[in-house]
C-alpha cells in the first residue's frame, strides 16, 4: 500500500493536506463508491474519507464549501459557542433554580419601580399639557374671540416642547413595559434551561 498524500480545499479555500498510510475513499457523481491511494483532481474538492489497511475509517475530509455554506458554517459554529458558554455560566453561577428567581424578582422589582416614576412623569407632563391646551383658547388661532390676540410666543414654544416630551416619555414607557416581558421571558428560558442541565452535570 502507499504512503496517501493529497491535496484538499477546506471551508476558507485554502489547500491543504492530509498524509497517512491509508486508502481514500470517495463517491463520484453517478453515486458510485471508489478506493485508491489518491484521489483523482476532479474530487479533490468534495468529501473523502481515510480507510487504514483494515478498511477502517481512520479520517475525513470535508468536502470545499460556497460562500453562502461557509457563512452559514461560521454562525452555526458560533451560535454553539455562546449555547455553550450560556451554559456553563448558569451552572458556574447558580445553585438551584431559587437563585435564578431571585435574581429575576429583583430585576423586575426594579423596572417596576423605573416604570412608575416614567408612569407619573407623564402624568405630570399632561396635566402640565392641558394646563397649557387651556391657556392657548385664550388666542389665535384658537380663540373664536374677535379682539383676541396672538399667542405669545414662550407659551407657543412651552405647549410644543411639552407635547413633543409627553410623546418622547410616552415612548420610552412602553418600551419599559416591553423589557419587562423580555427580562421575564429570558430569565423563563434560564430556569428551563438549567433545569435540563442540572441532572446531566450530577450524572457525570
Amino acid at each position: 500500500m502507499l504512503v496517501a498524500s493529497v491535496g484538499f480545499a477546506g471551508s476558507s479555500g485554502k489547500t491543504g493536506k492530509a498524509t497517512g498510510k491509508g486508502t481514500y475513499k470517495w463517491v463520484d457523481e453517478k453515486g458510485v463508491t471508489h478506493y485508491g491511494d489518491s484521489v483523482p483532481p476532479q474530487y479533490a474538492q468534495k468529501e473523502r474519507v481515510i480507510l487504514n489497511e483494515q478498511g477502517v475509517e481512520i479520517g475525513r475530509l470535508d468536502a470545499q464549501r460556497t460562500p453562502e455554506q461557509a457563512e452559514a458554517y461560521a454562525r452555526q459554529q458560533e451560535e454553539l459557542r455562546r449555547s455553550r458558554e450560556r451554559d456553563a455560566f448558569l451552572l458556574n453561577t447558580y445553585t438551584s433554580v431559587k437563585d435564578i428567581e431571585q435574581l429575576r424578582d429583583a430585576r423586575l422589582d426594579q423596572l417596576r419601580g423605573q416604570r412608575v416614576a416614567a408612569q407619573q412623569y407623564v402624568d405630570t407632563l399632561h396635566q402640565r399639557l392641558g394646563s397649557l391646551q387651556t391657556r392657548a383658547m385664550n388666542f389665535k388661532p384658537y380663540s373664536t374671540h374677535p379682539n383676541a390676540r396672538r399667542m405669545p410666543d414662550d407659551l407657543a414654544e412651552d405647549l410644543v416642547r411639552t407635547a413633543n416630551e409627553v410623546r418622547s416619555q410616552a415612548t420610552s414607557l412602553s418600551a419599559k413595559n416591553a423589557e419587562e416581558e423580555q427580562v421575564r421571558s429570558r430569565f423563563q428560558a434560564d430556569i428551563d434551561r438549567y433545569r435540563q442541565l442540572r441532572p446531566i452535570r450530577a450524572a457525570r
